[in-house]
This record gives C-alpha cells, structure tokens and sequence, in this order.
C-alpha cells in the first residue's frame, strides 16, 4: 500500500522541518521579547524601530523574505553564516528568515500580554527604585509570557507549517520532498494524505499541550 514511500527519506525530510521549527522558535522568541521590549521602551528611537520593524515584516510575504535571504544576503551580500557547504548554508539562510519573519508576531503577541500586566506594579517598582528593564524583566515579562502561552503556541503552530516556504529555496523539508514525490510518483492523493498526517502530528500534540499549560499556567487576576 505504501510501496511509493520506498527509496524517499520521509522521516528524514520531517526532522528537518522539526529542525528548523525549533531553531526558528527559539530564536524569534529572543528577537520578538527583544522586539516587544522595544515597542514599549520610554525611548522613542527605540520604539520608533520596534514598530517599524513589526509593521514592515509582517506585511511582506515570508516567501519574499525567504528568496531574499538566498538571493539577496547569499548572493548579492555573500553572507555564508559560517559554511561554504550549499544545503547547510540553504538550511542557515531558511532559520534566520523564518526568525526573522516569525519574530515579528511573537514581539505582538508579547505586547498584548505586557498590557494585561497592571500598570500600578510597573509604578511600584519604579517607587522601589528599579530601572525600566529592571522593571520588565522581574515584574512585567513574566506574568505576559503567562498570559500569552495561547498565543504564542498558535505562532509556534503557524511557524511549523511556514517551514514549507525554505522549499523555495531548496532546503530539503518535507514539502520539498513532497514535490518531488508527486513529480516522480502517480500517488498524488496518497503522498499528500501522509505529509498532510505527519504534520498533523507535528502540530496537534503541540497545540494540546501549551493549550493545557496556558490553563494551569494563567495569572490569576
């Protein structure tokens, strides 16, 4: 039933996208709390490129963003990340673009969580005689991360299936793979049901899970 599987390397093609979901996670969590750090800064020049930078990137397209991290910092810039190696260099350029990309609705959803935070803690800190980042981060950043857990599991949900776009600039994840597939085999329907299955367990055990500790996890007003 499943002989068109033999001599593709599906698991393979999965870990890389579950890969590049982590890696891009982790590194728009950084940026985006650096981002939403910004956005409410008392300093205006910050918060002038905190917004601008959340404004513009989420109204570009991520294939656009991808294509130019390959044509555009590999190609016109030579930017290597550190590798010569075409399919690591590939795999390098696809994070920081999805980094990039995906930072953008972290920095967001963070800052909706900040103003969930009573504005009277943040001016009893200040009475104590902490600093704005003092205040944001042992007041202000950890009762927002609780409150966006929801939020930001629906960014991670959508970071995974935005990982498909690297295929355009042929970092081999599973929907590259899956477009080979179709192309080599006449198992359409049946190739597109088991990548549709694979990231259906990629994503609803993720989902159920921060769902579950977004509810045991929320701040108590």
């Amino acid at each position: 039933m499943f002989d068109f599987l033999q001599g593709y390397d599906v698991l393979g093609a999965f870990w890389t996208t579950v890969k590049l979901t982590v890696l891009s996670a982790v590194g728009s969590l950084v940026w985006g709390t650096l981002l939403a750090a910004m956005r409410v800064s008392p300093v205006p020049l910050m918060r002038g490129f905190g917004t601008a930078y959340v404004n513009i990137v989420r109204n570009i397209p991520l294939t656009v963003i991808i294509i130019f991290t390959s044509l555009g910092l590999a190609d016109i810039f030579g930017v290597t990340l550190g590798t010569q190696d075409f399919d690591a260099q590939g795999f390098r350029l696809a994070v920081l673009g999805l980094t990039a990309y995906t930072a953008a609705f972290v920095c967001e959803a963070l800052r909706s969580g900040i103003n969930t935070v009573p504005v009277g803690q943040a001016e009893a800190a200040r009475a104590i005689g902490l600093n704005f980042f003092q205040t944001l981060r042992i007041i202000v950043l950890p009762q927002a991360f609780r409150a966006v857990i929801g939020p930001l599991a629906n960014v991670l949900i959508a970071l995974t299936k935005n990982t498909t776009v690297a295929a355009a600039i042929s970092v081999a994840e599973a929907a590259a793979l899956m477009k080979t597939m179709i192309e080599n085999e006449a198992q359409t329907l049946a190739i597109g049901a088991v990548f549709a299955f694979g990231f259906v367990v990629l994503t609803l055990p993720t989902g159920l899970f921060l769902g579950w500790l977004a509810k045991r996890l929320a701040v108590k007003r």
